[in-house]
């Protein structure tokens, strides 16, 4: 499954286009992917498609590095989507990657994170999908491109403060530090460019007040009717739902159904300020008071449902709980006429 409420990733129109003027067909890298030629046409692909196609264009190419900065300036201003137009005739650099931040809600998997502290404004990339492959060249190109913006929009030759990658395999180092203007780290632990404060405050040449009037409202529309992506809390959450009856969902077992690492779980639960074992008792009381709340269910049948083979560990856990045993509290909460044992 995906954490997201649609599997469907938009591919913009100038992407394929973009692959022919570096000299890539369409076709090889569909072939690549072990993909129907007819993804081609499609505007949009499924999660698994969207990171197969990214994978298929960095086995083509000879260097991944070379593949990212190729990629990320070749795109011609008239092939960007409407999401890209609108961060290109921004008002100023700071404008321009706030609404990149934005608009990146539109076009998952990954989104961005701005932080301006002191002389340096850092731009990371975050996904529930970090094990996917293809994504050291989705990030390589995403992080060129916010500086290609700059430059483009300013035009000035901007250069970065430093770049990140959590990855090793990035291709030829010095390739991305020539374009980058700054030292590359790898095998990080995030994906990030940092750059300097002072330059967002630069306006954009190619500022469009009336062009942004038309774009800005159909965008922000866009935003307002997307379905509200679920956090990885709630995700966790609904599986664990599905999986208590009779047994003790571990860790493990809810990553691979996302797709991601245990590990690389437990950090995103920590980020949103939870964790796994947390969750797991909040699932179970939950549940446990939804089922005493159904006298057809005798308590011995609630405990197996929440994940408990033992009625006596159900009793002392619902005990911690709410004060209370599941007895008790189903008497005060039903009345004595539901009592069921």
């Amino acid at each position: 499954m995906t954490l997201y409420t649609s599997n469907r990733i938009k591919i913009p129109a100038g992407f394929w286009a973009g692959l022919r003027q570096l000299g890539i067909a369409a076709h090889e890298v569909v072939r690549k992917a072990q993909l129907p030629i007819t993804i081609v046409s499609e505007p949009v692909v499924t999660t698994a498609q969207y990171f197969a196609i990214w994978q298929a264009y960095s086995d083509l190419i000879d260097d991944t590095a070379k593949g990212i900065i190729k990629l990320a300036t070749s795109f011609e201003t008239d092939h960007f989507p409407p999401t890209v137009l609108a961060t290109y005739h921004a008002r100023d650099y700071r404008d321009a990657l706030k609404r990149m931040a934005r608009y990146k809600q539109l076009c998952p998997p990954e989104s961005l994170h701005i932080t301006e502290e002191g002389e340096h404004c850092t731009i990371e990339i975050k996904t529930l999908h970090s094990e996917q492959p293809g994504l050291p060249i989705l990030f390589g190109i995403t992080l060129a491109f916010l500086l290609e913006l700059g430059r483009r929009g300013t035009g000035q030759p901007l250069t970065a403060k430093c770049v990140e990658f959590s990855t090793h395999s990035i291709g030829d180092l010095q390739i991305l530090e020539d374009y980058f203007g700054c030292r590359i780290q790898t095998g990080t632990n995030c994906n990030k460019l940092t750059i300097h404060r002072a330059d967002l405050d630069l306006p954009f040449v190619s500022y469009n007040a009336e062009l942004l009037e038309i774009l800005t409202p159909v965008l922000e529309q866009s935003l307002n009717e997307q379905p509200r992506s679920p956090s990885i809390t709630e995700t966790v959450k609904w599986i664990m739902k599905r999986s208590l009856t009779g047994g003790r969902p571990d860790i493990q077992t809810i990553a691979s159904e996302l797709g991601i690492s245990d590990r690389t779980l437990q950090r995103r639960l920590t980020e949103e300020g939870t964790s796994f074992k947390h969750l797991l008792i909040q699932v179970r009381h939950e549940q446990a008071r939804e089922y005493l709340a159904d006298p057809s269910l005798d308590i011995k049948e609630v405990a197996f449902l929440v994940g408990y083979e033992d009625q006596n560990s159900f009793y002392r856990a619902f005990q911690l709980w709410e004060g209370a045993t599941p007895l008790k509290w189903r008497t005060e909460h039903l009345g004595e006429n539901s009592i069921n044992y």
